[in-house]
């Protein structure tokens, strides 16, 4: 008896492969689109957008190349609790949120995983680009063999048993060599151009799109120095993130970023990119997947964003699932809200979200 796979279908070309590469090993395909967003015009028509209209379309066309049976499924309730919400509340405290790791942790790993299972499903999948394998008694998350499409860093939330009930066929491909498979079995869609990385905001003006939709009033404030000396007005700390330069309003002759945000005083502090180098911080929220938890201090290389290169750094044991993170060599923006993501080689030893940089 074939062992059932539902999958999440964006209409995009990995997702698409990923759903042939599975039939193709035996396994009997489910495409899903999970619904996220509210029906708002203002992504709901976006060309290439997650939830769109088109997207939906290529998706149940690549099915019915692909002779799967493909569903929409709504996740529109459970996204704007755990992704939206967050998102907004988070930028209103003077962080920075990374939406796609919390909908990666909420939504596609856990209430999809769970819709999948009371339809039977013995796994899901998703055209990410990792790879999960079992070593001895646990699974693990190893890198992409395609370094440059890597996505493990979004990905270090899973747990072992979601790791144990997922599928991610694309990790052993190229993008090009992904494109190269949609065309030769026919799916339009080989062509198409990736996604933006925040599927709700189209055009990644954060702070507007928290002005419009949060139902807060998004106040103006101070622009101060590092001594709390007045600079200037912002128009809203939800418009700033640690280590920006361009788009700040405010001219003084000289180069400044954004060093820190204060949403208690409304300020955001300016000062020399000097001042956006620092090598400790601290991380909340674990999890780790080369083991249970963290007992002694472990060297590991670790990437501060997703776009980073992992650099080398020391994890220090704190209470409350939380650990200390010291860098061999000074990071460039070291951002609360964002993930920091632990290594070791191509393995995914775990990762947490950043609270504290010291």
């Amino acid at each position: 008896m074939k062992k059932k796979v539902v999958i999440g279908m964006s209409g995009g070309v990995d997702s698409s492969v990923a759903a042939y590469l599975l039939k193709e090993q035996g396994y009997e395909v489910i495409g899903i689109m999970m619904k996220l967003s509210e029906n708002n015009p203002d992504y709901e028509e976006n060309e290439g957008g997650c939830c769109s209209i088109s997207a939906a379309n290529d998706a149940r066309r690549v099915a019915d190349v692909l002779d799967i049976p493909f569903y929409v499924m709504n996740f529109k309730d459970a996204f704007k609790t755990n992704v939206i919400d967050n998102f907004i509340d988070e930028y209103m405290e003077g962080r920075t949120p990374n939406p796609c790791i919390v909908c990666n942790k909420d939504i596609k790993f856990k209430e999809f995983l769970r819709k999948a299972e009371a339809l039977g499903a013995d796994y899901i999948a998703t055209g990410h680009y990792a790879k999960i394998e079992k070593q001895e008694d646990r699974y693990v998350l190893k890198k992409a063999d395609d370094n440059k499409k890597d996505q493990t860093y979004a990905l270090y939330s899973l747990t072992q048993y979601q790791l144990s009930h997922t599928l991610m066929p694309c990790g052993d491909y190229s993008k090009p060599e992904i494109r190269n498979i949609a065309e030769k079995i026919g799916l339009e869609v080989f062509r198409k151009k990736d996604s933006q990385e925040i599927c709700f905001i189209p055009d990644n003006d954060h702070g507007a799109y928290i002005k419009k939709y949060s139902g807060r009033e998004i106040k103006s404030g101070s622009f101060v120095d590092k001594k709390g000396k007045v600079l200037g007005t912002h128009k809203g700390i939800v418009y700033y993130t640690i280590g920006q330069r361009k788009g700040l309003g405010i001219a003084l002759g000289r180069p400044v970023f954004v060093t820190d945000i204060n949403p208690l005083t409304n300020q955001v502090v300016l000062g020399g990119e000097e001042d956006i180098f620092k090598t400790e911080l601290i991380a909340k929220e674990l999890n780790f997947i080369l083991f249970d938890k963290l007992k002694a201090n472990l060297r590991v290389t670790a990437k501060i964003r997703y776009s980073a290169q992992p650099q080398l750094a020391t994890l220090i044991p704190l209470e409350n699932n939380r650990v200390k993170v010291v860098f061999d060599d000074k990071q460039r923006a070291i951002t609360k809200g964002q993930s920091v993501v632990f290594y070791s080689e191509n393995l995914v030893v775990g990762g947490g979200i950043i609270e504290e940089v010291l």
